[in-house]
């Protein structure tokens, strides 16, 4: 996840070269130095060769990825259903790391990401391909009213293709009943989190705040709580 996050934005390879090396002294980082977790709290968070610091990032990211793939097994198991699922995550934290970086989703991950979950919905037992189908189709479809809507109401571009496409995404891992929940779930949280930002920057209606990591938040509650909360609203 962390290549991903440094190498997509620039437009590197993923796979060449294979061994990551220092940004700083450029020695290549060795297999004992890249245990995740483990290793930064070993070299106290600098390099074995410079000891210029490592990013915390780098920790962050994968006491995160750790601890979904901890709740992934308590909630699946080890079952084909937690790996396509702990796949999305991954992808979502990915996905949020460079949004946030850079306001960008990379295509290469969405994209291919919409076929590959469409044909896991065959093997899911959450949800059938039809709500798969319907998924894409509301994602995306749902997105584009907004980011349409908004453009001809203000000349402005609101809502980036690449929120379009991973909320298409999002549809074909979650169903029709995924895409709506997340949005709802996005929306709160984005409008919480923009009013504290506009306040404590004072740059009102014309401050750009990415949706990716919220559309990613809202995907990954209702991976866990998403038909426990509909449910009890329903109720």
């Amino acid at each position: 996840m962390n290549v991903c996050i440094y190498r997509l934005p620039a437009s590197k390879s993923i796979i060449i070269p294979a061994r990551s090396t220092c940004p700083n002294c450029g020695n290549i980082i060795k297999f004992y130095d890249n245990i995740p977790i483990l290793s930064y709290l070993l070299l106290k968070g600098k390099c074995r060769h410079c000891d210029s610091p490592i990013a915390f990032r780098y920790l962050l990211v994968e006491l995160i990825g750790g601890f979904f793939a901890l709740c992934i097994y308590f909630k699946f198991g080890i079952t084909i259903e937690g790996f396509v699922y702990y796949v999305l995550i991954s992808s979502l934290l990915v996905i949020t790391f460079i949004d946030l970086d850079h306001q960008i989703i990379p295509d290469v991950i969405t994209l291919p990401g919409i076929p590959i979950f469409f044909f896991a919905s065959f093997i899911l037992t959450e949800i059938t391909y039809k709500d798969s189908l319907l998924g894409i189709l509301a994602g995306g479809g749902s997105l584009l009213l907004i980011a349409v809507t908004y453009n001809l109401l203000t000349k402005k571009e609101g809502m980036g293709g690449g929120d379009i496409k991973l909320l298409a995404m999002l549809g074909a891992a979650l169903g029709w009943k995924g895409v709506f929940f997340t949005i709802f779930i996005a929306s709160v949280i984005g409008t919480v989190v923009g009013i504290i930002l506009m306040l404590r920057t004072r740059r009102g209606l014309k401050l750009a705040v990415p949706f990716g990591p919220f559309l990613s938040m809202g995907a990954i509650i209702y991976i866990f709580f998403g038909s426990s909360i509909i449910n009890w609203y329903f109720k």
